[in-house]
């Protein structure tokens, strides 16, 4: 089999042992729920992916009009579909491992992570020229600084991607950001996640935005 029938036959069978659990997706959702438990094979994700209300049409339409994806790890960075993405105008950036970054950090006495949204945060103001999303796939303390941020009325993301993966902070950051009530999002709640994840949110997106 070629590797797109291999994805092809996956999605069938997932959808197949979905309804056999008697698990029911929302129709806008459905590939989005699919390609996370694709990436994973976790059958969780049906319940613990939390959705905003029109979060997936409200990433859709940011990613239609050029949206920036910023992500906390090079990892996820690398799993977001590039040639896709610049078909549609956009690009994607991580900002960790730019000097001016640790150097913040280190000053500050903060993560990387938390830097690296300060970073991003310029990039998403009201005068910017194109929307953000922010993929979380890592670090909760790059989360919970978007909280902050937002809360403070310094940036209005498109969307947050918010799927860090662990045990200290992790589910407190996640719930932080299921507070937040203009901004959509799509939040992998729990302990579960990862780069791998916070990336096949984004290009389950991507792969139905036409241009």
């Amino acid at each position: 089999m070629l590797p797109a029938e291999i994805e092809c036959r996956s999605f069938e069978i997932i959808k197949e042992e979905l309804a056999a659990m008697g698990k029911v997706l929302d129709p806008a959702q459905d590939l989005v729920v699919r390609r996370a438990i694709h990436t994973t094979a976790d059958f969780d994700y049906a319940d613990q992916l939390v959705f905003s209300e029109g979060a997936v049409e409200a990433g859709k339409e940011a990613l239609r009009r050029g949206a920036v994806i910023i992500t906390d790890t090079n990892m996820a960075w690398s799993g977001i579909n590039k040639k896709k993405l610049r078909a549609l105008g956009g690009e994607a950036v991580c900002f960790m491992a730019d000097e001016d970054v640790a150097s913040q950090a280190a000053a500050a006495g903060s993560t990387r992570a938390v830097a690296s949204m300060d970073k991003a945060a310029r990039l998403c103001s009201d005068m910017a020229p194109r929307p953000c999303i922010f993929a979380i796939g890592n670090a909760p303390t790059a989360l919970i600084r978007l909280y902050e941020l937002i809360r403070d009325g310094k940036i209005r993301p498109a969307l947050i991607i918010g799927a860090p993966v662990g045990f200290v902070n992790v589910v407190q950051s996640k719930e932080l950001i299921l507070t937040l009530p203009d901004t959509p999002y799509i939040v992998a709640r729990g302990r579960k996640g990862g780069s791998n994840v916070a990336a096949a949110l984004c290009n389950a997106l991507l792969y139905q935005t036409k241009q």
